[in-house]
């Protein structure tokens, strides 16, 4: 405890010089460099060696509107913030040399500031954005804000004083029951209370057991797991280690899959930095307690994202699911009791342990605590990544946080939760965002990906794309998902070649049937829920494919549609 509070006054005292001081953040992640951060970054740090003595400058997380990336804030010594949004290299000259030198901003070039500077230069408040004001920020709380390579920036925001409360003053019942009761469920798309998880571990004596930290994430339009490990990785890295004490586990595996470096490289350091520091290893800060920590990378492999086929990657085999029994709390990885979460399940630990159960049930529906953490692309205004509190509707996600449509009249579909869950049409739009409330409407808040589809989507062909990619994605290992997803998609490729027959709509549902019934995990389980929640929402469009009354684009000569090559397992 003593080694910590060491660590804290110092990292607060660094703290609190970087907000009394000149300083210029640019944000980073994923985003923010697809749109030439690090470029404006180094010439913003040449302008700053040339021209300032007394400025300080990082690179931080995305803050999670990405439609304004990249993104230049500026603090001052006398605590006014600005945001400046979309900035090129052409301009941050002029931005920095006006806002430092005269402690003025560029008022037209901001799109938002702190309430101080916006009470003085009538610039936007940040806080009545209304994509920043309904958020309800826990996973997220440091984005924006600081910089994820910097282990003293997460302590001096309160970052480990969980752990080590833990660690000196509870003992791991005490944190497995608070996770249970916080109602904390898991945030990879089952929705299975993540304590009760734990209480399946915990009882274990052996000497080596193993937590897992699921970040495969390969669904298209998902990108919050990596997002929050690219943007504040000591979160997770924290709740990991929680998770090691409550289940008293002996070592931690952050699953990535391979080709993301910018979250692979953040896992790796804030690693790095925790054994450095005494947070990882032997005796953590100086007590009985133990854990190791490390990454594991996999290829590109969907199906690594189920349980199993995660363990079978990390030994070095072949991605493909066991067959249960056992189970992993039983024999897991290498043989050994495991438990496997989800990035985001693991990013609340650290916040429910230290403000407690009843605050983080506080939050959100009754049967659904907490927060989602929802991605929102495709034909919407605002792009981007954005914490909210569970129990906002649908239509409030799309309007208050998304902006509205971008392209076109008018929202047509969603497809939420991944490509293995379903499509959403306009009357379904005042759902509560919940797990129950969803799986009720058809759909699933899943892995959190949110992809709009404005008037024009043809729903045919948005389902043939999704049954093209789970199609592609099986590993093969059982005939029911082999055979069911190339079948679905031979049958939706005749209704977008006009070529399909009245039998199709029957046939596709009696394959989908036997899909959930016979197939070894949830790749093949759920492989027929896009095409089951279209036919609740979108049935005329569909029936009207089967009778040869399809219109698409990128059609040939001949009138057929033209279909991608794929490769099938």
């Amino acid at each position: 405890m003593e080694l910590f509070e060491q660590l804290k006054e110092k990292s607060l005292t660094n703290w609190f010089k970087l907000n009394s001081s000149k300083w210029v953040r640019i944000g980073g992640g994923t985003s923010g460099q697809a749109m030439g951060s690090y470029k404006l970054y180094n010439k913003s740090k040449e302008l700053i060696q040339n021209n300032f003595t007394d400025v300080n400058l990082s690179m931080v997380s995305a803050i999670g509107l990405m439609y304004l990336e990249p993104i230049v804030d500026i603090t001052m010594p006398d605590g006014t913030r600005v945001y400046y949004g979309n900035v090129t290299l052409d301009e941050i000259e002029k931005i920095l040399k006006q806002h430092l030198t005269k402690n003025k901003p560029i008022i037209e070039r901001a799109f938002a500031a702190n309430e101080k500077a916006a009470n003085m230069w009538g610039i936007q408040n940040i806080n009545d954005m209304p994509n920043i004001s309904r958020q309800k920020k826990i996973a997220t709380r440091n984005f924006g804000v600081t910089d994820p390579l910097d282990i003293n920036h997460y302590i001096a925001r309160g970052g480990y004083s969980a752990l080590s409360s833990a660690i000196f003053e509870k003992s791991p019942e005490f944190i497995v029951d608070e996770v249970k009761n916080s109602g904390l469920r898991g945030r990879g798309g089952a929705a299975f209370p993540a304590g009760v998880k734990w209480s399946f571990l915990a009882p274990s004596k052996e000497p080596i057991k193993y937590v897992l930290c699921n970040c495969e994430e390969g669904d298209p339009g998902a990108f919050n797991d990596k997002g929050i490990i690219e943007n504040d990785p000591h979160t997770l890295v924290e709740g990991l280690i929680l998770n090691g004490y409550a289940t008293n586990s002996s070592n931690g595996y952050i699953f990535i899959r391979q080709g993301h470096e910018i979250p692979i490289n953040a896992a790796k350091k804030a690693i790095s930095d925790a054994y450095e520091l005494g947070l990882l290893g032997k005796n953590i800060l100086g007590s009985e307690f133990s854990f190791d920590m490390e990454v594991s990378l996999t290829g590109d492999s969907y199906v690594a994202g189920e349980e199993t086929a995660l363990m079978e990657a990390i030994e070095g085999k072949r991605s493909t699911p066991r067959y249960k029994p056992p189970f992993p709390a039983a024999q897991g990885l290498w043989k050994k009791p495991t438990n496997i979460n989800n990035v985001k399940t693991l990013s609340y630990v650290p916040e429910i342990v230290r403000k407690g159960s009843e605050w983080f049930k506080s939050i959100g529906t009754e049967t659904t605590s907490g927060t989602a953490i929802v991605c929102l692309s495709g034909h919407i205004k605002y792009p981007g990544m954005y914490e909210i509190p569970m129990g906002m509707t649908i239509r409030e996600v799309l309007d208050y946080i998304g902006g509205g449509i971008s392209e076109g009249k008018s929202i047509k579909v969603l497809q939420a939760g991944g490509p293995l869950n379903g499509l959403l049409g306009e009357e379904a739009f005042d759902t509560m965002i919940d797990f129950d409330a969803m799986s009720a409407a058809g759909a699933s808040i899943g892995s959190g990906g949110i992809i709009v589809g404005n008037e024009k989507t043809n729903i045919v062909d948005l389902l043939r794309n999704l049954i093209a990619f789970n199609q592609f994605e099986s590993c093969g290992k059982c005939f029911p998902c082999r055979l069911g997803n190339t079948h679905m998609l031979e049958i939706l490729d005749r209704m977008c070649q006009n070529q399909s027959n009245s039998n199709d709509l029957n046939l596709i549902q009696r394959i989908g049937s036997s899909m959930k019934s016979g197939s070894l995990c949830g790749h093949g389980q759920l492989g027929y829920n896009p095409i089951l929640s279209a036919l609740k929402y979108f049935r005329t469009e569909i029936e009207s494919a089967v009778n040869g009354k399809i219109n698409l684009t990128g059609v040939n000569g001949d009138g057929k549609m033209i279909l991608p090559t794929r490769t099938r397992p």
